[in-house]
């Protein structure tokens, strides 16, 4: 009887003992999955980074720097519970690996298991495991709106959908927008857009930064796309400080701007209305002081001229 005891109880430590080596197999394999993503995100940051010394030296995105720190902010968020629970694992490893050299030596008894809290182990292992994958697909979610905002992929004049160039915007742009304005979408159906993508997502940045700016605490603002039987449209329209007449004659003129000395380079205004003009449409701006500013941008939907 004593022996038949035994030879259960070595067989149930054997199964426990390989079902606790797959365990931290596959922590292990998440780990080095982990570690490599994190150097791939740093080099991704890199990337970023160097993209944005140039875009500043170019003076092409007056609001880099504001949207460099939006982003990262937002990635810092899960990407720091991804650290905090790979150091969880890594202490969960330890203890997995304790366990097992005394299952091999034959010296592993319920008692051991009990010590190491096995069952509560096993269940927060895979609790961890889920909430790093979360985080991580929150991070490429993110790395994704910022690679459909730069269109890195397409630089060359193609087929466009400016709804979908709008929202990567909006996406990237969130952590300066939330605090500001409540963003409203009144997205119209479109048909594509032959264009440049990314250098109308920069008008769109521009757009609503501008909008973000005008507005002293808390306002609104409001993206309306559309279109008729010539031209594609998109809208920005703010319930922020608005501008008298005298300034709307200078608001596209480079380095003009109303915002304090150190603020503002005057550049994004400009450089929008460089862009549409290149691409054969145009900017419009309506506005009264007290009650906020449109801006509205008109695209041809035919025109085969030549953009870069």
């Amino acid at each position: 009887m004593e022996a038949a005891v035994l030879k259960h109880r070595t067989e149930l430590l054997a199964t426990t003992a390989g079902t606790c080596l797959l365990v931290a197999l596959l922590a292990w394999r998440l780990l080095e999955v982990l570690r490599r993503r994190w150097f791939e995100l740093a080099a991704k940051i890199e990337e970023v980074d160097a993209t944005h010394r140039q875009l500043l030296q170019s003076e092409k995105l007056a609001g880099i720097g504001q949207l460099a720190a939006g982003v990262a902010h937002e990635i810092n968020n899960p990407v720091g519970f991804v650290n905090s629970n790979l150091g969880t694992l890594g202490n969960y490893s330890q203890q997995m690996i304790t366990l097992l050299e005394k299952c091999r030596a034959g010296q592993a008894s319920e008692s051991d298991f009990a010590a190491a809290d096995f069952d509560y182990l096993r269940r927060d292992l895979l609790e961890l495991l889920n909430e790093s994958r979360e985080g991580l697909g929150r991070v490429k979610r993110i790395v994704a709106d910022l690679k459909d905002f730069s269109r890195v992929d397409h630089a060359e004049a193609q087929e466009f959908d400016v709804n979908a160039g709008i929202e990567s915007t909006l996406n990237v742009l969130s952590n300066e927008l939330k605090y500001k304005a409540t963003v409203i979408r009144e997205f119209g159906e479109l048909p594509p857009l032959h264009c440049i993508g990314a250098q109308l997502n920069q008008v769109a940045m521009n757009l609503l930064l501008n909008a973000a700016h005008a507005i002293a605490e808390h306002g609104t603002i409001t993206v309306r796309t559309g279109h008729d039987a010539t031209h594609v449209w998109f809208e920005v329209a703010d319930t922020g400080c608005g501008m008298t007449p005298e300034i709307m004659q200078h608001i596209f003129e480079p380095f003009y701007t109303t915002r304090p000395v150190g603020k503002g380079t005057g550049l994004g205004l400009a450089l929008s209305y460089d862009i549409v003009h290149k691409h054969g449409g145009e900017i419009r701006v309506s506005s009264q002081p007290g009650e906020g500013s449109c801006f509205r941008v008109s695209l041809p939907r035919t025109d085969t001229a030549s953009v870069s």
